[in-house]
């Protein structure tokens, strides 16, 4: 049976140990291996860690929203309704431009958090929401069912 679970939440830091415990349980449940389940908590932890730090450094007041399906693979989405070229644009500069700027800690985390990210996960995308302003982070693991 395909389960989705949908969450969103108020852009707290707080909140980002919530959505991983329920992104683990949902992973654990849908067939995800063991072995995979801390990359799934630590994905899930920095893709909130960097909508949460866009969401502050910019004064949205928006909830984040995450998504979690296991139809087929182990599927979360992470919704950010920042301006896109915010979340994009210091994951363009190359490595000694970025340790040059002079970051405050959210801009450092959301700049440093794709990269972290493609570390995680091997089946990652990022792209602007379908309507309005924002970003999406797609991640996908394989279930094993049997």
């Amino acid at each position: 049976m395909m389960a989705t679970v949908k969450l969103s939440f108020s852009p707290a830091p707080v909140h980002v140990r919530t959505a991983r415990l329920v992104g683990v349980a949902v992973a654990r449940r849908a067939g995800v291996r063991e072995d995979l389940l801390d990359e799934v908590r630590l994905a899930i932890g920095e893709a909130c860690t960097r909508a949460v730090a866009l969401h502050r450094q910019y004064g949205v007041p928006d909830p984040v929203y995450v998504e979690m399906s296991d139809s087929g693979a182990y599927t979360v989405r992470v919704v950010d309704h920042a301006p896109i070229e915010a979340s994009i644009g210091l994951a363009a500069l190359p490595p000694d431009e970025l340790a040059k700027e002079s970051l405050s800690e959210d801009a450092l985390t959301t700049g440093v958090g794709f990269a972290l990210l493609a570390g995680f996960v091997e089946d990652l995308q990022v792209r602007p929401v379908d309507e309005g302003v924002g970003t999406e982070v797609r991640m996908v693991w394989p279930v094993g069912r049997a």
